[in-house]
């Protein structure tokens, strides 16, 4: 059987598991020990190193369905991502990112770079002359996050990566919104690709994670900072990720389903002012999200009319719950202003988009029409008198 050709349900099932080699079962054991002894044993396991028997399988799992050769498992999407971007950045080094990024990211340039003499600039908007009149001599790496969060921005992949190529530069992504079902960035040339584990690949609203693909040669300059940061992830909190990415495929392609027909529910309200959602032809990326994905996610925004009050709408809804992460088997709505992005200041919300009024809507794999009563029954108590 050809590894390379396996259909993704089968890579997120059977790909990097922990062999039973006794009892031949089923499920994956779980390796809780934080020693492992080493004599006349090459690899020397310690939790630190992110070689454990529980992270090592997950590792080549996550680079099976990232098309990659290698990846590395954090304890958090922002581990996940800040040892990515300080393994190739130092001081007097510059980094592009693109302006629409998850408020986490942001604040992380904003708040910590300053003080490694890192040197950063933020695209005006995500047309790829803004990258190219971004790039500095001393430009390292180019930062895009598609789609993006909260909007559902897209962002070109394979020229951002043609640009990086061309200037001898680090491309990453952060590929949490669309996932390796909907979305394969090292297939269109992106060096590095990160996710928040604790969204789709954990699916399930109970574990906190981060994940990192690439080359061999990038994932260990990536190794190198991240066993002195740190940031590695516990093996029960590992066990239980593998156990939630085996229904990653049968999940996102439900959840893609819903939003699709969810979007166009809401398009269709006079209720709602507006809808972000990369798989609606009214989106401005439509033509390129339907170039560079399989699938437009389970991810979308929305803002009611002014005739609608937000935070009311937010306390009549019964099924849908109002909840701080994403990616769940249930739906959630939340406010990016209070919450993913209330970080950064009013002004810097403005400059990407967010009003006050914006709803992100995760989508999760109820009945349809019980998600779309749900939303009814709230607009309708949410009229203003």
């Amino acid at each position: 059987m050809n590894k390379k050709n396996l259909g993704v349900n089968t890579v997120c099932t059977h790909t990097g598991e922990v062999k039973d080699e006794q009892f031949k079962g089923a499920v994956s054991p779980l390796y809780m020990s934080s020693s492992y002894a080493f004599d006349d044993v090459d690899v020397k396991r310690y939790p630190r190193y992110f070689n454990t028997p529980n992270q090592e399988a997950l590792s080549k799992k996550v680079a099976a369905l990232e098309h990659t050769e290698a990846a590395m498992i954090f304890g958090s999407g922002m581990a996940a991502i800040s040892t990515s971007l300080l393994a190739f950045l130092h001081k007097g080094d510059h980094i592009v990112l693109q302006n629409a990024l998850y408020g986490g990211t942001m604040n992380l340039v904003l708040e910590e770079f300053d003080k490694y003499g890192i040197e950063y600039t933020f695209t005006e908007s995500l047309a790829i002359k803004d990258f190219r009149k971004a790039i500095k001599k001393n430009t390292k790496v180019i930062y895009i996050e598609t789609p993006s969060n909260p909007l559902l921005k897209i962002t070109d992949i394979r020229k951002i990566a043609k640009l990086a190529k061309k200037h001898n530069l680090v491309s990453m992504i952060d590929n949490t919104f669309a996932s390796p079902v909907n979305q394969l960035p090292a297939t269109m040339g992106i060096d590095i690709i990160i996710h928040s584990a604790t969204k789709y690949f954990g699916g399930h609203s109970d574990i906190l994670a981060g994940a990192v693909a690439a080359s061999a040669a990038h994932m260990d300059r990536i190794f190198q900072l991240g066993k002195n940061l740190g940031g590695s992830l516990s093996d029960f909190t590992v066990w239980m990720l593998e156990r939630s990415m085996k229904t990653l495929g049968i999940r996102v392609k439900e959840q893609n389903r819903n939003a699709l027909k969810l979007a166009s529910y809401l398009e269709k309200n006079p209720a709602i002012a507006k809808v972000y959602y990369p798989g609606l032809r009214s989106h401005n990326d439509y033509e390129l999200a339907k170039s560079q994905m399989t699938g437009f996610g389970g991810m979308m925004s929305f803002e009611l009319t002014s005739n609608y009050d937000v935070s009311t709408f937010f306390k009549s809804l019964k099924l849908i719950k109002p909840s701080m992460s994403l990616a769940g088997v249930e739906s959630t709505m939340l406010s990016p202003t209070k919450t993913s992005h209330a970080l950064l200041t009013p002004e810097e919300r403005k400059k990407q988009g967010i009003a006050d009024g914006l709803i992100r809507f995760s989508v999760g794999i109820e009945t349809r029409k019980d998600i779309i009563a749900d939303i009814k029954q709230a607009i309708k108590k949410s009229k203003k008198k």
